[in-house]
């Protein structure tokens, strides 16, 4: 009753932070910071001791989080689920940021497995995402962890904590020493979330003095196809529509190459596949660095309205290249 009550506290306070920093930054005031004495600092945090994947002892609030501008998700490197499209995703924002990364802000991914996820296990599921520099991926004991993900309002309600394959696929970004905290999701836009890192979070007094943006000669947000939707918040990550590969294959001309009703129950249960040794699947697997294509829990409408836009997709690169 007691972590529920605390979760429950946390996303109630997460909740706010965002509203008060949305208004804000809308009339162009200065950010929200908390005041002297806030529960947002050490007293809150626990300052738990956590081992990255080089084997350095790092303590989570004096040497992680104190003063800095950070994204913190929990995973475990055996995920078949959310975790590699979670990575993947925060790779892509992390390319944004650029420089930044490691000099005034950092990514914190924290194994919820410890028994499995040395740290010589984290750094090579670090290497086979080939994350760049502010990236740490940590273990610590289980009860640490345990206490962290209730902390942050990461541990899902009504879920077993042993539950591996249950836990929550949100993460946090925030800035401790303004008191901002905020729950994303890993299928967030990543121009959207470098933004909110590199310039919302770390640079509030550059709207201070801002004109309030008029909209009347906005270009209107294009229109979307269901699968290209899902394409852009699910796939893009690791996948370019084009020949290019990234941390899977490029898909141009996918609907030719692959049985469409093979490619139906890719999309739709990779790791069945792979369990079951389906000679593609495997093939796929050992060629692009051992890296799991998640189950995203597609439903038949969605793996059939990717199928389309892919298809379609393929179709104008083809036309572009006969006109040139």
């Amino acid at each position: 009753m007691k972590t529920h009550s605390a979760v429950g506290c946390l996303n109630t306070l997460l909740i706010c932070t965002v509203a008060i920093s949305a208004m804000f930054s809308l009339v162009g005031s200065p950010a929200w910071a908390a005041p002297k004495g806030s529960p947002w600092g050490a007293s809150y945090f626990p300052n738990i001791e956590l081992i990255d994947q080089n084997g350095q002892s790092v303590h989570f609030y004096d040497d992680l989080i104190k003063d800095k501008v950070v994204a913190i998700n929990f995973i475990f490197t055996h995920c078949g689920d959310s975790c590699p499209a979670e990575t993947a995703s925060l790779r892509q924002v992390q390319k944004l940021l650029g420089e930044r990364m490691g000099k005034d802000i950092f990514f914190y991914s924290i194994s919820i497995d410890p028994d499995h996820d040395t740290p010589q296990v984290l750094k090579e599921y670090a290497q086979k995402f080939k994350v760049g520099p502010g990236w740490r991926f940590l273990t610590g004991s289980k009860a640490d962890v345990l206490l962290l993900r209730n902390k942050l309002g990461l541990l899902r309600d009504g879920i077993e904590a042993n539950k591996l394959a249950e836990h929550s696929t949100s993460f946090l970004i925030g800035s401790e020493n303004k008191g901002q905290w905020m729950k994303r999701s890993p299928f967030d836009e990543p121009k959207v979330l470098a933004w909110m890192l590199g310039r919302n979070l770390s640079n509030f007094k550059s709207y201070q003095n801002a004109e309030l943006a008029s909209y009347e000669g906005a270009d209107k947000l294009p229109k979307l196809s269901a699968g290209e939707e899902l394409f852009r918040s699910r796939c893009d990550s690791c996948h370019s529509l084009g020949r290019e590969d990234g941390l899977g294959p490029g898909l141009q001309g996918i609907t030719q190459l692959r049985d469409k009703a093979w490619l139906a129950r890719w999309l739709k249960t990779p790791d069945k596949l792979l369990a079951d040794k389906d000679p593609i699947a495997v093939e796929l697997y050992k060629r692009y660095n051992k890296i799991l294509m998640p189950n995203l829990k597609l439903s038949d409408a969605d793996v059939e309205a990717l199928i389309v836009y892919m298809e379609a997709s393929s179709k104008g690169l083809e036309q572009a290249a006969l006109s040139k």
